[in-house]
């Protein structure tokens, strides 16, 4: 039961979106790299903006509500938490990355 509502609320929150589709269109909004610091730093998706999603609650107020976001972790899971804590702030144009990094085959920074 649980999952279930979790899994419905989180589809009304956030679209997610495969690597290709992702490329197309986060440079129109804010991509952000939920990992921790020290595994961002090992590699991320360029231009991105790194937020660990332990401490969301601290920079949710410095992201714009008029762009879209573009949200990704290591393999979905927070990516998900994130997404919802986000639209219960009031964001409405949300996307995940299929998959996560670990799934990412395009360009990254290191």
């Amino acid at each position: 039961g649980y999952w279930l509502y979790t899994f419905r609320k989180t589809k009304r929150a956030v679209t997610t979106l495969s690597e290709q589709e992702f490329v197309a269109n986060y440079r129109k909004g804010q991509i952000i790299d939920l990992r921790e610091a020290n595994v961002f730093k090992t590699g991320h998706i360029l231009g991105a903006r790194n937020i660990p999603n332990s401490q969301l609650k601290l920079y949710i107020n410095g992201l714009r509500k008029d762009q879209s976001i573009y949200l990704y972790c290591q393999n979905q899971m927070q990516s998900q938490r994130a997404a919802l804590q986000l639209h219960k702030a009031g964001f409405t144009d949300l996307y995940q990355l299929q998959g996560g990094f670990k799934k990412w085959t395009g360009k990254i920074k290191k």
